[in-house]
């Protein structure tokens, strides 16, 4: 089992930044694909981005140049960096993770991911 906290959430305006943190528990793998996710209201979750245990990452086109994903395996720390953000990245953004695979396998599909966190919400105004 895997566990997943996030924090960072919060209520910013638009052009502002944010990071969101997700602290990771439970069993370890040397090898993982982590995730962020983020579901708006009445909107199906999406991929955001994500970034392997080898440190490649994946992100969607909506957050290219503006979203960074990071991990600190240390700490077993995700992090997503979110600059120049604007009202439609307004969601609850979760961190999802999978053991054993790769970026290159599983992306930002969220069907592929085993274990989730319980989210975080952030909300942009214009």
């Amino acid at each position: 089992q895997v566990q997943l906290v996030e924090s960072g959430g919060g209520s910013v305006q638009s052009g502002g930044s944010l990071k969101l943190s997700c602290a990771v528990s439970g069993n370890t793998y040397s090898e993982y694909c982590m995730a962020w996710f983020r579901q708006a209201p009445g909107k199906e979750r999406e991929g955001v981005a994500a970034i392997d245990s080898d440190g490649s990452t994946s992100y969607a086109d909506s957050v290219k140049g503006r979203f960074t994903i990071s991990q600190d395996k240390g700490n077993n720390m995700l992090f997503l960096q979110m600059n120049s953000l604007k009202p439609e990245d307004t969601a609850m953004y979760y961190c999802a993770h999978r053991p054993w695979s790769t970026v290159q396998y599983i992306g930002i599909s969220p069907q592929r991911y085993n274990y989730w966190g319980q989210g975080t919400q952030v909300t942009v105004s214009s």
